[in-house]
């Protein structure tokens, strides 16, 4: 496994945090590669039932890492961004959140089927600031965990959600104290090893089945709109002004 995502095993719950907090837990391609293997083990491996992720630091993502993005570096697998958000495992996965959950951070706990977040945590995709969309699922599932019109404001202008606010809306599981969201999805986490694996994996692919997210045909429609963003002149923009901690200049190109 590589160092940038640490795993372990706690009974029948597997644990990966996210380990670049140099990076604010930024996605390069070392930590999706890492992550779809760490998802792959666990829905392969009949000794574990449940999966959490989580981040280092204090912060849960901040994304796809834009100084990667700018050298052309490629942050995605087979399984979509990072790893994990356009074929999630078949068994259930926790996002435990500290901290920011920015951008590609944001969709990957989307990607999880709930989520656990302590009390200073926030949410939001604002890829529209640098040129961007939320392409990672984003745009899918956002709509799904939120009140549509609250989704579209968090989409158009890129403000973040707070964890309470997220809470009573139904998008966080569960609250918990600050720096106690990892110990609130691992008591979660039992809870659900303790049942049948098979219902309990066939319960969540029926709860998918009903959403539209995972139609294929819908990724790939997402894919061809995304790509003319991301080959874009403001997109490199939007990535390099941020490398240079500066207020992007748009072109609409």
């Amino acid at each position: 496994m590589s160092d940038a995502l640490l795993v372990e095993r706690r009974g029948r719950v597997l644990v990966m945090q996210l380990n670049r907090p140099q990076a604010r837990n930024a996605i390069n391609l070392e930590l999706a590669s890492a992550i779809d293997a760490a998802v792959t083990e666990l829905d392969q491996d009949d000794s574990l039932a449940v999966g959490v992720l989580t981040g280092a630091d204090g912060t849960f993502c901040a994304g796809m890492d834009l100084k990667a993005f700018t050298r052309g570096e490629v942050v995605s697998t087979d399984r979509g961004f990072a790893g994990l958000t356009e074929a999630p495992p078949e068994k259930p996965l926790i996002a435990a959140v500290e901290g920011w959950a920015l951008a590609g951070g944001c969709e990957l706990a989307l990607a999880c089927d709930l989520v656990v977040a302590g009390r200073d945590a926030k949410f939001g995709i604002p890829e529209v600031k640098r040129g961007l969309v939320a392409a990672a699922g984003g745009l899918m599932r956002l709509h799904l965990a939120l009140p549509y019109a609250l989704a579209m404001e968090l989409a158009l202008t890129g403000d973040p959600l707070s964890a309470q606010r997220a809470h009573e809306l139904g998008m966080v599981n569960h609250l918990a104290d600050s720096g106690q969201a990892l110990t609130e999805a691992l008591s979660l986490a039992e809870r659900i090893a303790e049942n049948g694996p098979l219902a309990v994996r066939t319960s969540k692919a029926m709860l998918k089945e009903a959403s539209a997210w995972n139609d294929p045909e819908l990724w790939r429609r997402q894919h061809e709109a995304a790509a003319h963003v991301f080959s874009s002149a403001d997109a490199t923009e939007g990535a390099t002004a941020f490398a240079e901690k500066r207020a992007p200049r748009w072109t609409g190109r």
